[in-house]
């Protein structure tokens, strides 16, 4: 897939579909930029675009001939009433290589200001064109080939935004691969193996990647990953991908939960959308991809993931509730519940982030259903350090995810003691989210955190829409890149 800048008149630009958008301004369409296109397309457009039922509406896109044109087939793609913000620009361009898939090559003629916009542009386009065919061999291919016109291809500041959309997109795209995959070919030491791979093949400078094995990870006390992948033949690992520049300007560290497939071990889940449980390792697929993407871009932070991986199954030799696990470090835990166990390998997770002192720690993880009753599919939850939290929000507003703030009271920690241990690992039902986060608070201590629930937004079950498949979503990728790229001053 490339990205390419042009200057060339829209009417003129050889490629199998021209993208312009289309706003609804007083309750009719119009579309934006119009005055480039062929005056007999103009006219058409002004006379038929409502009759054809072409409202502007986001998520819109419709296909028309492209009369006049060299391009065969013009695509008309919704932003809607509001302001064109970046966002705007990257859900309608992302939108419309959605819908072209099959379609070679396209060009975009969406509004393009300046650099910002253009790599919103360019980053929602790439997003959409995403496809994953692994198990489906009559899955469409995406769009292959995309131009964008702006007034200033070759503009310093513009080709920069575009490099790094680039970048970004293979980040998020190889954050959906991960998820996406079924988990019989998924599974700890497989996740290991391909995270390897992915350093390796990013030609990066300054990757390293280190795998703890089953073996290693009992040895060295890691119960809550030990506890939760007791149950599946296929043993956990603990692997930490280190990107480390010379003179860094911040550390950051980031752990992220990788449940290759969670039934809810003895605490089985009900059979109905147990299949989406292939996805409670979005977070530590966004780790990896995150890490990746920082080394990739040479940013001069120095950024270590940690990947908490295990298979959650049912079995002779599952940990039961009732259990009592001592975490990495000496903390123990009371298991009520096994299929509260994300909590349980982010534990070992944070700790080993927070003994190397970053600046900051940020977990990220698909924790809670409680996340999704409380903020729907959509929107993520965060919580944590005011400062951390507030500035996660600040960085997802400029990329363009959805983090909302939650607390974290303290009225609720005494729900989480335990008549035999340090802590429980559930309390009652209400404020389930909440109390999750409480427990990850216990094992960072005093260094700055926040905490990322994904659990709706990482895998979306319904109809695709904007830059959003079906499937995996690689939401995180790019808040947490946005907020790495904020601590290089």
């Amino acid at each position: 897939m490339t990205v390419t800048l042009t200057a060339q008149d829209p009417a003129r630009l050889s490629v199998d579909a021209l993208v312009v958008a289309v706003a609804q301004q007083d309750d009719q369409p119009v579309v934006l930029g119009a005055e480039r296109l062929p005056k007999e397309l103009r006219t058409l457009l002004a006379s038929s675009a409502a009759a054809l039922g072409v409202t502007g509406a986001p998520d819109e896109v419709r296909r028309l001939p492209g009369t006049g044109l060299a391009a065969a087939v013009l695509v008309l793609t919704g932003v809607g009433s509001g302001p064109l913000t970046p966002e705007t620009l990257r859900r309608a361009a992302g939108a419309a290589t959605r819908e072209l898939a099959g379609t070679a090559s396209v060009g975009l003629a969406l509004p393009t200001d300046d650099a910002e916009t253009v790599a919103a542009v360019a980053e929602g386009a790439l997003l959409g064109a995403y496809a994953y065919a692994r198990y489906n061999g009559s899955t469409k291919a995406p769009v292959a080939t995309i131009q964008i016109i702006t007034a200033h291809p070759r503009d310093r500041a513009t080709k920069a935004g575009v490099d790094r959309a680039s970048v970004l997109a293979a980040a998020v795209h190889g954050t959906r691969d991960l998820v996406n995959t079924a988990p019989n070919d998924l599974y700890p030491a497989a996740f290991a193996d391909l995270a390897k791979a992915a350093a390796k093949d990013s030609g990066a400078k300054g990757l390293r990647v280190t795998v703890i094995d089953d073996k290693a990870l009992l040895a060295g006390g890691y119960g809550g990953l030990m506890g939760v992948g007791q149950g599946s033949s296929r043993g956990p690992r603990l692997v930490k991908i280190a990107y480390s520049p010379s003179r860094p300007a911040a550390k950051v560290a980031l752990v992220g939960k990788g449940i290759t497939f969670d039934s809810g071990g003895i605490s089985i889940k009900p059979a109905a959308g147990m299949e989406a449980m292939k996805s409670d390792m979005a977070g530590a697929a966004a780790v990896l991809h995150t890490v990746v993407a920082a080394a990739r871009l040479g940013l001069p932070v120095a950024v270590t993931g940690w990947l908490c991986l295990a298979e959650n199954m049912p079995s002779g030799t599952a940990q039961r509730p009732s259990d009592v696990i001592t975490i990495r470090g000496g903390k123990t835990v009371e298991v009520l519940n096994t299929d509260a166990e994300g909590r349980l390998v982010m534990a070992d997770g944070l700790v080993e982030a927070v003994a190397e002192e970053p600046d900051v720690v940020i977990d990220i993880a698909t924790l809670t259903g409680a996340q999704m009753i409380a903020l729907g599919n959509r929107v993520s939850a965060v919580m944590g350090t005011d400062d951390v939290r507030a500035e996660i929000v600040s960085a997802a507003g400029t990329a363009g995810e959805q983090f909302w703030p939650m607390p974290l009271p303290a009225d609720l920690r005494p729900g989480l003691k335990s008549k035999v241990a340090d802590i429980a690992n559930i309390s009652d039902r209400f404020g389930g989210m909440l109390t999750a986060g409480i427990f990850l608070q216990e094992f960072v201590g005093t260094t700055p955190w926040a905490h990322l629930d994904i659990a709706g937004p990482a895998f979306n079950e319904r109809a695709a829409h904007g830059y959003t498949p079906v499937g995996g979503t690689g939401v995180g990728v790019r808040t947490l890149l946005a907020l790495i790229e904020g601590r290089v001053a």
